[in-house]
């Protein structure tokens, strides 16, 4: 039965925390209230923590300036984000120096070249792998997905690989408080759906790599490193489902995306806890 919490009682019963970042302790344009000091109270109390974030858009050493600007102490090796998960996924694919169309700011160019990715431009027809970010990217968001869609087809039309990867299965994120903004996951969404009406069943499909899937959380609970962790997130699609789907605790934070609805989610996306705010 999903019940109240407080975070007094949250560091009494867990030793270790995984928190999300956008919806938990920021929005797109700065941090939310009282963020530093649930990250500060709990250094104090002794409790590891690290932010998982589906944000793949940025390196973990751009993210720590931009918190040290908002006042919020989070290093750079506090930070597991989705995007280091690009290395993983191009070696076991067999893609390492691969054609790649990347989607998204600079940030994310710079994850997939560290995965060991060719980059080229949305409209080279040679690409292989199209790596959906984020909706900022450097031809225009609409001009880009134009670009790589159009290139997807012509290479399905031809029998040519093509493999579309998601660092982000995010639909939407908390851009501001009361607006929200469109993640990666909705335009992975967008491409499956156009490439589903040209080619059907035989359409190529988006592969998903962060929350919820388990190789985020199982990277960030090995760092971890503790017997009772426990997951704080906003969306029960990506932080909740995945934490329960790897067998630990989970809390829905109230002050981002989703909203607690009983009977109305599976077992599997219903949290342990719900917390208004951190």
């Amino acid at each position: 039965m999903t019940a109240a919490i407080d975070v007094e009682a949250l560091v009494e019963r867990y030793d270790g925390f995984l928190i999300d970042a956008y919806g938990v302790l920021v929005h797109g344009e700065g941090p939310l209230p009282g963020a530093g000091d649930f990250l500060r109270r709990l250094t104090a109390a002794g409790r590891p923590w690290l932010i998982v974030t589906n944000d793949a858009s940025k390196q973990p050493e751009v993210a720590e300036a931009r918190y040290r600007a908002w006042d919020l102490p989070i290093p750079a090796d506090r930070i597991v984000a989705s995007g280091s998960l690009l290395t993983p996924w191009f070696r076991a694919a067999g893609l390492v120096g691969a054609p790649t169309c990347v989607i998204g700011p600079a940030g994310s160019a710079a994850w997939a070249r560290q995965a060991g990715a060719r980059l080229v431009d949305p409209s080279d027809p040679s690409w292989q792998v199209l790596a959906l970010c984020d909706e900022a990217s450097p031809g225009g968001f609409l001009a880009d997905m134009d670009a790589a869609l159009t290139v997807a087809i012509h290479r399905v039309d031809n029998g040519l690989p093509v493999r579309i990867v998601v660092p982000n299965p995010d639909l939407i994120y908390t851009a501001a408080p009361g607006r929200y903004g469109f993640a990666a996951g909705t335009m992975a969404a967008m491409v499956r759906a156009a490439l589903e009406l040209r080619f059907g069943d035989g359409a190529p499909q988006p592969e998903f790599l962060g929350k919820p899937h388990a190789p985020i959380f199982e990277q960030a609970l090995a760092r971890l490193d503790v017997a009772r962790p426990v997951m704080l997130g906003d969306q029960l699609e990506t932080d909740i489902l995945g934490a329960r789907s790897v067998g630990i605790d989970a809390v829905l934070v109230g002050s981002g995306v989703a909203r607690w609805r009983p009977g109305r989610v599976g077992s599997t996306r219903a949290p342990t806890w719900l917390l208004a705010h951190v």
